[in-house]
């Protein structure tokens, strides 16, 4: 079986691209010199200018007010070297000719590493491939999956685009892999991850695009049996755990996230925003107060918010309200402000795959992640990039 050139950058973007590797540092980043090498040889044009020019304004200003420079600079680095790494899946999406196999090897790599960690799970080796935590209020030492990654949810982030792509395969009998096998592939490393926020922004963005193109996707026998199946297994599931398991910890996690006693919940959407606006409020509410000014500014504050004073990452974990702190009322206005364009511009509504991609994303930058976070701009890139078009919707008007 001959091996795609790209497809070892894969196994480590997928696997181990923060193994080992302080947080929101990773290696696909460190390599971005050669890519903006190999950029530069496969595109002959600029990358990084347009990028500077957007931010020269809020770099000036930030420097003007005040920032910690050492942290300030190395953090702009950082971004930099993101920006690269981003620019680079772009050019990768353009020059190779087969994506698709390299998806498959990965998601056939990650369910044999899934059944591996099953077997792992039950040695004293299990904290390699699980972690154990308090998962909320009255369900502690839980274990979840996160492989090589440094947390489950990022884990179950980084899968997303094998999902959502092998799942349309399978509605629309374009798999080759056996249904039976493929459904297990898929949803074995979501449940055992047991990220309730990517599961829940899934869910809705499947759900969302069903309903855009309601009358096109109902008539497809296939889709309805699904939809009707899922529908039915979801609701028993939950019957069953009410009537004679309420004290399981999904249904626990479940109802503590809709009570708001969850703090991990919490701590992803609404905490956020509010750290967030205490941030710009001391600083300033248009400009925030500056890249890697977070922990510098608001290590005290968010401490205190959280009344937790162990070993705890400064940080505010949601990528719209991060946004909000670090560059203020018009950095988020202007992240809004692209997604939308782009949205129109590459008419991401007329392909499935993107279409899923983009509403997952749209939820997901609201409870989750963080600026740096290059899984992120991945899922973005695929969904304003038209790079599988067998998903692509006709219009028979």
């Amino acid at each position: 079986m001959k091996l795609n050139k790209y497809f070892p950058f894969a196994v480590i973007y997928f696997f181990i691209n923060s193994l080992a590797l302080p947080f929101g540092l990773t290696y696909m980043s460190l390599m971005a010199p050669l890519f903006y090498v190999w950029i530069l040889l496969k595109r002959k044009k600029e990358i990084l200018l347009p990028f500077l020019t957007i931010l020269l304004p809020f770099i000036i200003i930030h420097i003007v007010k005040g920032v910690e420079q050492k942290t300030y600079f190395l953090s702009l680095a950082n971004l930099l070297l993101v920006y690269i790494f981003c620019q680079a899946v772009y050019t990768f999406l353009k020059q190779c000719k087969d994506p698709e196999l390299i998806f498959r090897r990965i998601l056939v790599l990650n369910f044999i590493f899934c059944m591996v960690a099953g077997v792992v799970y039950f040695t004293p080796w299990y904290n390699t491939l699980w972690l154990e935590q308090n998962l909320s209020l009255g369900v502690g030492h839980f274990r979840r999956l996160k492989l090589l990654t440094y947390e489950p949810s990022y884990y179950a982030f980084l899968f997303i685009p094998l999902f959502f792509f092998y799942g349309l395969q399978y509605f629309f009998r374009q798999n080759t892999i056996p249904g039976g096998v493929l459904l297990l592939m898929l949803f074995i490393p979501l449940v055992l991850s047991f990220s309730i926020g990517v599961i829940s922004a899934a869910l809705l963005a499947g759900f969302l695009t069903w309903l855009i193109y309601f009358r096109r996707l109902t008539k497809k026998r296939r889709i309805l049996n699904a939809l009707i199946n899922t529908g039915a297994v979801l609701g028993s599931g939950m019957a069953v755990g009410l009537l004679f398991f309420r004290n399981n910890p999904l249904l626990s996690r479940l109802g503590n996230i809709l009570s708001g006693k969850d703090t991990s919940g919490n701590g992803r959407t609404v905490d956020a925003f509010i750290l967030a606006q205490k941030l710009i409020k001391d600083g300033n509410e248009y400009w925030g107060v500056g890249i890697g000014q977070i922990k510098i500014v608001g290590e005290e504050l968010i401490r205190s918010f959280y009344l937790y004073y162990n070993d705890f990452t400064v940080a505010i974990p949601n990528a719209a309200a991060e946004t909000l702190a670090i560059f203020g009322w018009v950095g988020l206005s202007l992240r809004l402000f692209l997604e939308v364009m782009l949205f129109f511009y590459t008419r991401v509504w007329t392909n499935y795959y993107r279409l899923l991609l983009f509403i997952f994303m749209f939820i997901y930058q609201f409870t989750g992640s963080f600026i740096t976070n290059g899984a992120e701009y991945v899922i973005w890139i695929l969904a304003f990039t038209n790079v599988f078009r067998q998903f692509d919707i006709q219009d028979k008007r």
